[in-house]
């Protein structure tokens, strides 16, 4: 999967993956993660995502970092935002009342640019990669976090033969296989889903479950 499939769905507002509510695992969990009160929290391939909002209510700095400069130019204008603008060899990055998004490729995201991290919350980004590009992805981002780092990990589970990605099907047995030797891992759920979600069952599928993951970096 190239960067131009998802430049392409920004450009034709192709974003039936953005939520418009605050994602209801996010204010259910969050708490699990205690997360330390005005630190950072790491949003990748974040998207125009509300949950950004919600998560610097709750007094944290947010951090994301977001391949199409359409959506981080939505995020701040939907927010009635006008962000300080600012460029490195790597990113464009733009920042508004405690907000800071890096445009840009996530594979350029260095140790340096995580240095004050202290959560991650990931929604949408190890279900929005075919299998080759989330091991990849899983090896950056514990290469690059703090030892420590605690991250809130939601991924779907589904027959992946009844519907082709993105989201894709990434299982409890594949996240263990990505983080398990990197972190202490903690399933806080699993929710059936399918019926909430009618645009898949009309697709065929006949099981869609959600499975929240507690991930702690040794």
């Amino acid at each position: 999967m190239k960067k131009e499939f998802w430049l392409e769905r920004w450009e034709r507002a192709e974003i039936g993956f953005h939520q418009n509510e605050i994602n209801p695992y996010l204010l259910k969990y969050w708490g699990e993660l205690h997360a330390a009160q005005g630190g950072e929290v790491f949003v990748p391939l974040c998207g125009k995502s509300q949950d950004m909002v919600w998560l610097r209510q709750q007094g944290y700095k947010v951090l994301g970092v977001e391949l199409s400069a359409i959506a981080v130019r939505d995020f701040f204008s939907e927010q009635g935002l006008a962000p300080a603008h600012s460029n490195t060899d790597r990113f464009a990055c733009c920042e508004a009342e405690g907000i800071r998004i890096l445009c840009g490729d996530f594979f350029d995201l260095t140790k340096a640019d995580m240095a004050q991290v202290g959560a991650v919350y990931d929604r949408a980004s190890l279900v929005a990669l075919p299998p080759e590009m989330r091991a990849r992805y899983a090896r950056h981002l514990v290469e690059i976090l703090p030892s420590g780092t605690r991250i809130l990990l939601v991924t779907f589970d589904y027959p992946q033969e009844e519907m082709p990605g993105p989201p894709f099907a990434v299982s409890a047995n594949e996240v263990e296989a990505l983080y398990g030797k990197h972190a202490e891992m903690r399933l806080l759920a699993q929710e059936n889903v399918l019926e909430q979600n009618p645009r898949f069952k009309q697709r065929g599928m006949t099981r869609l479950q959600e499975n929240i993951f507690q991930l702690t970096l040794k």
